[in-house]
C-alpha cells in the first residue's frame, strides 16, 4: 500500500487564518526546517527568509514554492487555508491507481479518528457547561476535517468499486 500525503496531516490541525500563517507553518512542518526548505527551491538562506516571511520588501513565495514544500511535508495547510477562504473544505482525491480495500480500510480508519476528535472537542468544550467562541472554532475545525476525510473515502469508494466495464446495471 502507498501512503499518500493526506496520511501525514495532523488529525487536529487547524485551518489558518492568514497567509503569513500557513507559510510558517509549511516551513515548521518542512523535513530540517528553513534550511531545508530553503535549500529544496533553491534558495540562499536569507533570501528564503525575506520572501517567506515578507522581508525588505520581498515577494512572498509563489503558491507553486509552497506546493513543492507540502508535497514533500506531507501538508496541506495552503489548499484548507484557500478553500476555507471560500466556505469550503479541501477535499484530496485519492489517486486511483493505488485504490484497493487495504487503502479503503486505511481511509475508514482516518475518518472514524477524525470523527472521534470532534467528538474529544466537543467534550472538552462541555466540560464547564458552555462553548466559547474559541471551543466552538476548535469543534468547527476538527469537523471540517472530519468532512473532508468521509467526504475523500466516499469519493474513493465510487472510484473502486464503479464499474468499469461500461454496462449499466
Amino acid at each position: 500500500m502507498v501512503l499518500s500525503h493526506r496520511e501525514n496531516q495532523n488529525m487536529k490541525s487547524l485551518v489558518l487564518k492568514t497567509r503569513r500563517e500557513v507559510v510558517s507553518a509549511i516551513i515548521c512542518s518542512y523535513p530540517g526546517g528553513r534550511e531545508c526548505a530553503a535549500a529544496r527551491i533553491g534558495l540562499a538562506q536569507k533570501k528564503f527568509d525575506n520572501h517567506a516571511y515578507e522581508n525588505n520588501n520581498s515577494r512572498p513565495l509563489s503558491d507553486t514554492q509552497l506546493y513543492q514544500l507540502e508535497q514533500e511535508a506531507g501538508t496541506q495547510h495552503l489548499p484548507n487555508y484557500v478553500a476555507a477562504m471560500y466556505g469550503g473544505l479541501f477535499v484530496p482525491v485519492a489517486d486511483p491507481e493505488n485504490l484497493d480495500n487495504v487503502e479503503m480500510y486505511t481511509l475508514s480508519v482516518n475518518v472514524a479518528a477524525k470523527r472521534g476528535c470532534v467528538d474529544q472537542e466537543i467534550a472538552k468544550a462541555l466540560a464547564d457547561g458552555c462553548i466559547s467562541e474559541v471551543e466552538a472554532e476548535h469543534i468547527l475545525n476538527a469537523h471540517n476535517l472530519h468532512m473532508a476525510a468521509r467526504h475523500a473515502e466516499v469519493l474513493a469508494a465510487i472510484d473502486l468499486y464503479r464499474n468499469k466495464s461500461g454496462v449499466t446495471q
